[in-house]
């Protein structure tokens, strides 16, 4: 993988990363957004937004929204979302505010803690007392201005696509978070009408207190359960049982259908819940490890 930077153009910097797959080479073009440059009283929180697509090859026509982790940022994503851009898919990753971890929830005699907490950083409503997020900082919000602002400045990226009436046309956004934005992503689901949704490691919304999953993932949402799909690790740190428990509760069932796979192997079947046993320092953070594309692939092409 190689990064070359083309210099600078409506503001932010473009530019060309090459992502090579097999004998198949293909050439996304990474697009910086400065947060605060989108619009007034957005805030910069750790850098900028990452924007990706890939032009010369067949296009997918749906954008893959990616949150990351607490504290993680939209520079780290770059490997997930070069690979993803290159199967002909729209990539944004996201900085906003992150910085308040999702377990905080985890111990609390509070039914609606994880609820509160999430809507919150997802929509700006003041509802919770363990972050603070305003309208214009939520996620709904930094996404909006973002896709507004791409769709200004970048007219070979074709962003409108994903805008109707300037607000994001869901039904083309696929909604995938790491760790917290796993929860997120899985959020976003039950609010709007999204193609799939993708919950890396996560989500983390178990109720300890309680022994049972956060209320919120069982209430009925606008996406159908039969698009979302969980990718988790057995070793987890954070607890793959707890996880598994919120995505049985998500996807409306009692049993179910999870594979075990391993690096470079194909999916077998239909399954919407995968499980991965890396050899690695980081199991929360195998979701991620490029060893898996056929994993991520398989999600958003099933």
């Amino acid at each position: 993988m190689k990064l070359l930077q083309r210099g600078n153009l409506f503001g932010y910097s473009l530019l060309f990363l090459l992502f090579f797959c097999g004998s198949t080479v293909a050439q996304p073009v990474a697009v910086t957004v400065d947060p605060a440059a989108t619009a007034p009283g957005i805030q910069t929180v750790h850098g900028a937004h990452l924007a990706m697509y890939s032009a010369d090859v067949p296009q997918q026509n749906k954008l893959v929204l990616m949150i990351p982790g607490t504290n993680g940022t939209a520079a780290g994503c770059r490997v997930f979302d070069s690979s993803v851009a290159a199967m002909g898919y729209h990539v944004i990753s996201i900085d906003y505010k992150n910085t308040v971890i999702t377990t905080v929830c985890s111990n609390s005699t509070d039914n609606d803690c994880f609820d509160l907490f999430r809507r919150e950083i997802i929509l700006g409503t003041p509802v919770s007392s363990l972050v603070e997020v305003d309208s214009a900082n939520s996620i709904v919000n930094r996404v909006t201005k973002l896709l507004q602002y791409l769709a200004a400045n970048d007219a070979k990226g074709n962003w409108r696509t994903f805008l109707e009436n300037g607000h994001p046309k869901w039904e083309n956004i696929i909604t995938v978070g790491h760790s917290q934005g796993a929860g997120h992503a899985a959020y976003l689901g039950k609010l709007f009408p999204v193609y799939k949704v993708l919950m890396l490691s996560g989500p983390q919304d178990y109720l300890v207190h309680f022994s049972q999953p956060a209320g919120w993932q069982q209430q009925q949402g606008v996406t159908p359960v039969s698009s979302y799909y969980a990718f988790l690790n057995r070793q987890d740190p954070f607890n793959m049982q707890y996880q598994l428990a919120n995505a049985k509760v998500i996807m409306q069932t009692n049993a179910p259908d999870s594979l075990f796979v391993l690096p470079g192997e194909a999916v077998k079947g239909h399954p919407h819940i995968l499980i991965n046993d890396l050899d690695t320092k980081d199991h929360h953070g195998s979701t991620l490890d490029p060893r898996f594309v056929q994993v991520w692939n398989y999600v958003l092409t099933n």
